[in-house]
């Protein structure tokens, strides 16, 4: 029988593929597999698929067992676990899973609880209902929210965020979610790059013109172990942003009117400045707290250079695409932008100053206050005189 906590749904034809991949995640395995499995539609053939990149905890193990007793209890949906050899990517995991699912209806979810399981039925609603073709778990749409980060985790996903808007030019509010479901149909005859942790990027950008629909939901940070993000995580993201932008701008025919050259420029620039940000903050953030106790002003300073650099190689490859990199124009461009952003800089430390000594504000929330003011400017600056571009172009 299936269980009490199971939704109906009306369509006869309807299957269902739960893709889950895991990487040491013992202590939620079993409880994620239970609520999972209460929480799909009765009725209907369902399986959950579990992608296990060789957990050093036994997570694989574990699933397995469970996948045993399930058999043997004759539930009304199966369970298959797959090992791989070792730690291959969060992408590559959920495309193996949806390579190796049967459904019409596939959903995608993390193992960690993160992802609530009795959002489910709501998804597969969603798709049914609304004719759509995805339908994301959204963290920033109204109602949608995070509880349990802390604020440096917030401006990261943030500025991802909007990375992943402007720079790949996808209209979803929530295009980083891992929580999402969609109709097998749509990825037919489709590639995958399956590089960083995110696949709903590529599924969004390599499937446009599919009807996509965004639901609320709150996201809670793990209660038990830890998290997966680290430095090559970023870097993976930046690489297949980058990978996406280009597959995009290959397919796409370029465009002619120049407001909407311009305002693509400017949402790659602000794109940028949005990775320079957490640049500027992680950094700054280091050196107050972490690996010294440098005075704020001193490590606001760090941070501000880190961030120049790495917003004027990303500006001049992306934004811009000026791909001479001969040394002299580099170096007079490199001078130009940071003279620039030297302007900006002297109002932001200034800001921060003045909040922090003069209202006596937080320091995080002056910085973040200093950099959002800095920017104004720069963008019609940098296009004009450091790489010589007419502003309405």
């Amino acid at each position: 029988m299936a269980s009490s906590g199971q939704k109906e749904i009306a369509d006869s034809d309807l299957s269902l593929s739960v893709i889950i991949p895991t990487f040491n995640e013992s202590q939620n395995i079993l409880k994620m597999l239970e609520s999972v499995g209460e929480n799909l539609p009765a009725g209907h053939r369902a399986e959950i698929i579990i992608v296990d990149d060789n957990s050093p905890d036994g997570t694989g193990q574990i699933a397995e067992e469970y996948a045993r007793q399930i058999r043997k209890e004759k539930k009304l949906y199966s369970l298959e676990v797959i090992h791989r050899p070792n730690k291959m990517g969060l992408s590559s995991a959920i495309l193996k899973g949806i390579r190796s699912s049967t459904g019409s209806i596939v959903v995608v979810m993390d193992g960690d609880f993160s992802h609530p399981p009795m959002t489910i039925p709501r998804l597969i609603d969603e798709l049914r209902d609304n004719h759509c073709d995805i339908v994301i778990a959204s963290r920033y749409i109204r109602g949608g929210s995070v509880a349990g980060w802390p604020f440096g985790r917030r401006v990261m996903s943030k500025g991802a965020t909007k990375i992943a808007q402007y720079g790949l030019g996808i209209n979803i509010k929530d295009p980083m979610s891992g929580f999402f479901a969609f109709r097998r149909q749509i990825i037919e005859n489709i590639e995958f790059d399956a590089l960083g942790y995110k696949m709903l990027l590529e599924v969004l950008v390599k499937t446009k013109g599919v009807k996509v629909k965004e639901i609320p939901y709150t996201f809670t940070n793990r209660k038990i172990g830890s998290s997966k993000l680290d430095a090559s995580v970023a870097y993976d993201y930046f690489k297949a942003v980058w990978r996406l932008y280009r597959y995009g701008k290959s397919v796409r025919e370029r465009e002619d009117r120049a407001s909407v050259r311009f305002l693509s420029k400017a949402g790659r620039f602000y794109s940028v400045g949005a990775s320079g940000f957490a640049i500027n903050y992680i950094v700054s953030f280091l050196f107050t707290s972490v690996l010294s106790n440098l005075w704020y002003i001193h490590a606001t300073i760090i941070g501000i250079l880190f961030s120049i650099s790495s917003n004027f190689f990303l500006n001049k490859s992306w934004t811009f695409e000026d791909r001479d990199f001969s040394f002299k124009k580099t170096v007079t461009q490199y001078g130009l932008f940071a003279g620039f952003s030297a302007g900006g800089a002297m109002i932001q430390l200034a800001l921060v100053y003045l909040l922090v000594e003069a209202y006596h504000a937080s320091y995080t929330l002056s910085l973040v206050l200093a950099v959002g003011c800095a920017s104004v400017g720069n963008f019609i600056l940098n296009k004009k005189w450091t790489f010589k571009e007419k502003i309405w172009s």
